[in-house]
């Protein structure tokens, strides 16, 4: 079998590529000249040396796959432009030429989010029949690439997942809380409500989503089934780190202005304004039950080795 996978330079693109390959599958990756290769030199692939943004110029090479894995895209921007260009845009051009060039194409799998959906405003866990109704910019960019993705199933089977918040080993976004519960001091602003997913979690429903009859032209959430509270999650974090951070309480009114600042120092952090959009909300949480009926998934991995996991890998690559 045939995979093409973009995105396989980042955090879950990477455990993708090398669960494929683990499973017999050749795998071809789309990936810019000067993307960093640092989790996936060491495996067997073959590439296209393309953006993403230019794909029409490498339409030749993208044909006869049995399977493509979307996963690339932007999750930090400074502005809305960059999040729609990225995320649907270069999403619409990839769907097309998917359809156009592979007619034996088995799946076209699009990595969405749960920020596409937008959160439950009335409390209970959202299912995928629910309206979505993004608050960031990042949402709204995922949902139209959804779109985009689905307006081809005419044309190839596809399939949307909406991951909830994924974490885990080579993750850069979570090690921004790892280190200030580390530091002993972590911000507070109330208590949320979220679905979290260990990262080979996902990749495991990447592939049965891919593989699995059921799955074609459906829209699936994704998550470990449980809803964690902030503190549950500071907690975990807290124990595989060994402290006891201080709870600082701020007002949620600060919080964009925390952001502002964190974008100044960092334009890649994910401390920013499109990311205090989606903290004015508290409850990030879906239901997984059309993936465990339909797909047969089930998370493998509770919240508490999953973060001992990243933690430990952490110190030892010397992130924390």
């Amino acid at each position: 079998m045939k995979a093409l996978v973009t995105g396989a330079t980042g955090f879950i693109g990477s455990y993708l590529a090398e669960a494929l390959l683990k499973k017999g599958y050749d795998v071809t990756c789309i990936a810019r000249s000067t993307s960093n290769l640092r989790w996936i030199e060491h495996l067997d692939l073959q590439y296209i040396s393309c953006d993403l943004a230019d794909i029409d110029s490498c339409a030749g090479q993208v044909r006869d796959f049995d399977y493509i894995f979307h996963l690339a895209g932007r999750t930090k921007a400074t502005t809305e432009r960059e999040f729609f260009s990225a995320n649907a845009v270069c999403t619409d051009k990839l769907a097309r030429i998917a359809a156009e060039r592979n007619p034996g194409l088995r799946r076209f799998v699009y990595i969405s989010s749960l920020a596409a959906a937008g959160p439950s405003n009335d409390g209970v866990p959202l299912k995928e029949d629910c309206e979505p109704k993004p608050v960031s910019f990042y949402g709204k960019s995922k949902l139209e690439g959804e779109r985009a993705v689905l307006g081809y199933r005419g044309d190839m089977p596809v399939t949307v997942l909406r991951p909830s918040a994924v974490y885990g080993p080579r993750d850069a976004d979570f090690l921004v809380m790892f280190r200030m519960v580390k530091r002993g001091v972590f911000p507070y602003w109330g208590e949320g409500l979220y679905s979290m997913l260990y990262v080979e979690d996902l990749v495991h429903a990447i592939i049965l989503s891919a593989e699995k009859k059921e799955a074609e032209n459906k829209t699936f959430f994704l998550s470990d089934e449980m809803v964690y509270t902030s503190g549950d999650i500071v907690g975990a974090i807290s124990a595989a780190l060994e402290t006891k951070p201080l709870k600082i309480r701020l007002p949620l009114s600060l919080v964009p202005f925390v952001a502002c600042v964190g974008e100044k120092i960092n334009k890649k952090s994910i401390i920013n304004s499109d990311k205090a959009r989606e903290l004015r909300f508290s409850n990030w949480t879906c239901d997984v039950g059309k993936a465990r009926s339909e797909l047969g998934f089930s998370s493998k991995t509770t919240l508490m080795e999953g973060v001992k996991w990243t933690a430990d890998w952490y110190k030892i690559h010397r992130w924390l």
